[in-house]
């Protein structure tokens, strides 16, 4: 077999695979019809499928005439994936089947510690995941991590200043650990891409996701492709400069988006607010919210600031849809009058005109889901083509 054609082959069976998950159960026949291959290819493409565990026959489906057809399923517990979301102030960890549904998952505290110390509580986490998988033909295939810093085209963290993390290349470290293929990614795009695959943006095409936690980041999805820039160093927009000679940012600029409209500023705000020495928490101020009017303007205030970044965003990119991600997302009552009153206010009319803003419902699993999406589809890609040669 040529080179050609081993491509063509292993693409072949890629859009074969693709279109028995997305609609599932269906049959060989109609496979043929939607692709336009013969019913001999989709045939010996799929009984090869079969022996490589990635999808199984069912009971026989409707009848149009003929002899009813075998359907065929995807099978996703052939194998599992893990996604890590490494936050400022948590870590999250997700197991997920080839389908994305989370089997596991444990999330723990942290509070800015070292790079050494955030390892070592990751480490933790996805050996606890490895631990509780079920048993299936492949395993665990991969691991995935969202970071909130620059990651480049090689998936090296060159800047992570929320978490004080430069040049890290965490990558070669875990696949020594674990002897598994590692994905490193931006944690706003792999939130945009667990928005795309499983969230509010599946049926979108151009959608930006906001993650809003310590930090701000964003990430793209331009005609359903995840847009990273010319090296990797998009969505960077947390340090778009919203007030010249502003508050000082961590990442050595001032006036920076973040510094106005995270969860560190609302923090910030709520400690002078109620001169509290003790830690206060995003969850204790959305409870507190309910019956003080002073926390109430607080988050006011914070919607206001998400609302100029916003307009920002849309007036320069003219999405279909912003997703408001991450922790913030839990606040999502106490902030939208706010954001959308100062997007209707200051939007450009045709900008806005068919803006659709919404927070997440996957809330802080975003990241985690886009990774190990990620990962699953570099896992069938790389077993669809090895079957080839």
């Amino acid at each position: 077999m040529t080179w050609n054609q081993q491509v063509v082959k292993a693409n072949n069976k890629q859009y074969i695979l693709q279109m028995i998950k997305a609609q599932a159960p269906i049959s060989r026949a109609e496979i043929a019809k939607q692709l336009g291959l013969t019913k001999g290819t989709v045939s010996s493409l799929v009984s090869e499928l079969i022996d490589a565990n990635l999808c199984y026959e069912s009971g026989p489906g409707e009848s149009s005439g003929g002899r009813r057809p075998v359907m065929l399923l995807f099978n996703g517990k052939a194998g599992f994936s893990i996604g890590i979301n490494i936050g400022v102030n948590y870590i999250l960890g997700i197991l997920t089947d080839l389908n994305g549904e989370i089997i596991s998952e444990q999330k723990k505290t942290i509070n800015k510690g070292t790079y050494e110390e955030v390892m070592k509580i990751v480490s933790q986490i996805i050996h606890y995941l490895i631990g509780s998988k079920p048993d299936s033909h492949y395993g665990v295939i991969g691991i995935g991590v969202g970071v909130p810093g620059i990651v480049n085209k090689e998936e090296e963290v060159l800047l992570a200043p929320n978490l004080g993390w430069k040049n890290i290349n965490l990558k070669k470290e875990l696949e020594k650990e674990f002897n598994l293929p590692v994905i490193i990614e931006n944690e706003a795009n792999a939130g945009a891409y667990g928005e795309k695959v499983f969230g509010a943006g599946r049926e979108t095409d151009n959608l930006i996701y906001l993650s809003a936690s310590i930090g701000i980041g964003v990430g793209f999805i331009f005609n359903n492709q995840l847009y990273r820039g010319a090296e990797g160093y998009s969505g960077e927009m947390g340090h778009m400069i919203i007030e010249a000679n502003g508050k000082d940012c961590t990442c050595g600029s001032q006036g920076c988006w973040e510094q106005y409209a995270s969860e560190q500023s609302l923090l910030k705000s709520a400690q002078a607010l109620l001169q509290s020495k003790s830690d206060i928490t995003l969850e204790y101020l959305i409870e507190e919210a309910k019956t003080s009017q002073e926390i109430r303007a607080l988050f006011t205030k914070i919607g206001h600031y998400l609302g100029i970044g916003i307009n920002n965003i849309s007036n320069t990119f003219n999405p279909e849809q912003i997703i408001i991600g991450n922790r913030l997302a839990m606040a999502k009552d106490l902030l939208m009058d706010s954001i959308t009153g100062f997007v209707k206010s200051n939007t450009l009319k045709h900008s806005r005109s068919s803006l659709e803003i919404q927070f997440s419902d996957l809330s802080i699993y975003s990241s985690a889901l886009g990774v190990s999406a990620q990962t699953i589809e570099a896992f069938l890609a790389n077993t669809l083509f090895e079957q080839t040669n």
